[in-house]
Order: structure tokens, then sequence, then C-alpha cells
């Protein structure tokens, strides 16, 4: 019992050095502000939002690539139903994706896309965003690693 709640902390622990570490920042889409977390580096692009349970309905996730292209998404070991809109270098929404989870069907951006947001399943519809939306507060994104 001990050990089992002995490993139980230290996973905790981790997990919660894990998410300081991890940049946040505001997107606005017209009214609607979302609070997103920015993966920048392999690793964390590699993980993204694997293994979740849960994600509240104004959060996401930024998706920051090294280099302008055509990017795919997948649905590996992610429990939550999800919809990723791919944007080009000046932040201009390129096209939305739907995904479901456990599947590894490519969703990938129709052109070259410098980024991709990934959020709830029909955020981006229910809010009537569209490709050609951009949102604002994306200058405050790091460069990628």
């Amino acid at each position: 019992m001990k050990k089992m709640l002995l490993v139980l902390c230290l996973g905790l622990l981790s997990h919660c050095a894990f998410a300081q570490q991890v940049q946040r920042i505001d997107l606005n889409f017209g009214f609607y502000r979302v609070d997103i977390e920015v993966v920048a580096d392999q690793a964390s692009r590699m993980q993204g939002l694997m293994n979740r349970r849960i994600m509240a309905p104004q959060q996401g996730m930024l998706f920051v690539f090294p280099e302008v292209a055509r990017h795919c998404m997948w649905m590996r070991n992610t429990f939550i139903p999800l919809s990723v809109a791919f944007l080009d270098t000046e932040g201009r929404i390129i096209n939305i994706e739907d995904m479901q989870p456990h599947t590894e069907n490519s969703h990938c951006s129709a052109r070259p896309a410098r980024f991709a947001l990934e959020m709830n399943l029909g955020w981006f519809a229910s809010k009537g965003i569209k490709p050609g939306a951009r949102p604002t507060g994306l200058e405050k994104v790091p460069e990628p690693r």
C-alpha cells in the first residue's frame, strides 16, 4: 500500500512539474477568448493531448511547427473528441477537421500550415468560426524548438 501511494505521489509531482513548464496564452476569436496550452518542442508536440480524459470548454492546445508544411494530426491514445484548425503563417484558419478518439486516420492541412489548434469537438462550428478567421494573440507564441 505504501509503495502504491509513493508511486502515485511521484506521478502527481512529475505531472505538476510538467504543467508548470507549459506555456499558456490567451487567443481571441472576436468575442471568444480561449486559454491555450502551447506545445512548441518535438516531445510536447508528439505527446499532444494523449491520455487526457477531459479539457475545459474554453481551453485548447496550439501546436507550433518549426517549418511551414502540410501537417497532419491523428488521435492515437487520445480520449477527447477534437476539432483541429490548421493555421497559416499569418494565423488564418486554412481548414478545420473533426477527429474521433482512438483513431489513426490522418487529418491534414489543406495547404502548408505553421500551426494547428485543437479544441473540443465542434467548438469552432458552435462559434461560427470558419476558414479565413484569424485569432488575435498569436504574437505571444514562442518560436518552435
